[in-house]
């Protein structure tokens, strides 16, 4: 299995799982995830009233230079991390 086809397996698996992973682990999923499909952030930081908006745009902005290969590794790494600890 390719590395894009396995991260976009684990992309869908992992909204499957049983339980609702920490927010934190959202947050790394989601600067992972951006960070491997679209690259560096590319939008404006968010108002501070924003703060789930400034929250993740904090957590793909922390990607920043990860190339996407390393990106979509980390992404399907935690990925599984949360599969195995809360179940499917």
């Amino acid at each position: 299995m390719t590395l894009q086809k396995e991260f976009e397996q684990y992309a869908d698996d992992v909204k499957k799982v049983k339980t609702r992973p920490t927010d934190q682990e959202l947050l790394d999923l989601y600067g992972f995830y951006k960070q491997a499909v679209v690259g560096d952030i590319n939008i404006d930081k968010p108002g501070m009233t924003d703060l789930k908006g400034k929250a993740k745009w904090d957590a793909w902005n922390s990607r920043k230079g990860m190339s996407k290969d390393d990106a979509m590794t980390a992404y399907i790494a935690l990925a599984k991390e949360s599969i195995n600890k809360y179940g499917m």
